[in-house]
């Protein structure tokens, strides 16, 4: 191996989920195109045994090297992938493989940087690396990890967190942005970008991004309330109002509002607002309009209502955030 390669290790277990495993590595091939073969990293499987792994896809992976081995190095970077199971009403819950959690406890004491994909956080944290730290991981299992661990701050919104050398991610092709985010912090910005034009991403979103939009939020709703949040998402430049959407409805205001906060834990009114917050946060991030323009494409009217709620919502400025997170 070259001495300018790092390496890699990606945790494998039964049941583990397939694109955790297999997305960062594909980042990290297409880093070598940029590189050169000798420079970049050196990704190795590792499992229990060198039996086959077989993923919650069905597809079985054949590992590396065995814990046991690499051990014996020094790690750049572990990996740690997770896996879940559901029950009879379809409810998600992870699961921390036990030999898993002991190994990467094992191993984390022989590693530069740690990161977990998806669910592998609830793997960090039954090893208790996470402890202390600020951490995410796939919005489903968010509440459980909270509830398993409280010693954690869980904030299930962003794709991924960095805290200090322990790196989270949130769910499915999250992994790809965290891994990306990895070949910055080793290689430079410019490199992760060209990596991302190879993966035809269609951009490389920063860490602050949310996991999932207002819109497409991870309720269970009625169809009457679905139609009228896609109404609310095809109209956020009018002018709204929770008498206007309750006519829509055809119900009272007052039935809306026990509707909204049944259904979707907020009021119409508040509702109304993230979803204009949302669609101004996209504009910041990918256009040059004034905030006076993005205050009126979005149904805010005024810049200083756009300000009032970015503030409360957000807690930062419009302007602060389009200089955090303006994708060029």
């Amino acid at each position: 191996m070259s001495p300018a390669k790092r390496l890699v290790v990606v945790v494998l277990f039964d049941r583990i989920d397939l694109l955790d495993v297999t997305g960062p590595p594909e980042v990290f091939a297409l880093l070598h195109r940029e590189l050169g073969a000798d420079s970049g990293y050196e990704v190795v499987l590792a499992a229990a045994t060198m039996e086959p792994v077989t993923t919650s896809a069905g597809v079985r992976v054949l590992p590396d090297a065995t814990f046991d081995e690499v051990a014996r190095r020094s790690i750049d970077t572990l990996i740690v992938p997770g896996s879940v199971e559901t029950d009879d009403a379809q409810r998600v819950r992870a699961i921390a493989d036990p030999v898993a959690v002991e190994w990467v406890r094992r191993l984390a004491g022989r590693t530069r940087r740690l990161a977990s994909v998806c669910v592998g956080a609830h793997i960090l944290a039954a090893a208790g690396l996470l402890e202390g730290r600020r951490a995410t991981t796939h919005w489903s299992t968010a509440a459980q990890l909270a509830a398993e661990h409280p010693e954690i701050e869980v904030d299930a919104d962003p794709i991924f967190i960095r805290d200090g050398d322990v790196w989270t991610g949130a769910g499915i092709t999250a992994c790809l942005d965290l891994s990306l985010a990895l070949v910055a912090d080793d290689f430079g910005e410019a490199l992760a970008l060209k990596v991302a034009r190879q993966l035809v991403m269609f951009l490389k979103r920063p860490s602050g991004q949310s996991q999932f939009s207002v819109a497409l939020a991870p309720v269970s709703t009625t169809r009457r309330v679905d139609v009228l949040r896609h109404f609310i998402t095809l109209h956020l430049a009018e002018p709204l109002t929770v008498a206007g959407l309750a006519a829509e409805a055809h119900v009272s205001e007052r039935q809306l509002t026990r509707i909204f906060k049944s259904e979707l834990g907020m009021t119409p009114r508040a509702y109304l607002e993230s979803a204009r917050v949302e669609a101004a946060r996209n504009r910041l991030e990918t256009s040059d309009d004034t905030l006076e323009r993005v205050a009126t494409a979005c149904g805010f009217g005024t810049t200083d209502t756009l300000v009032r709620a970015f503030r409360r919502i957000l807690d930062t400025t419009p302007t602060a955030y389009r200089d955090r997170f303006r994708l060029t």
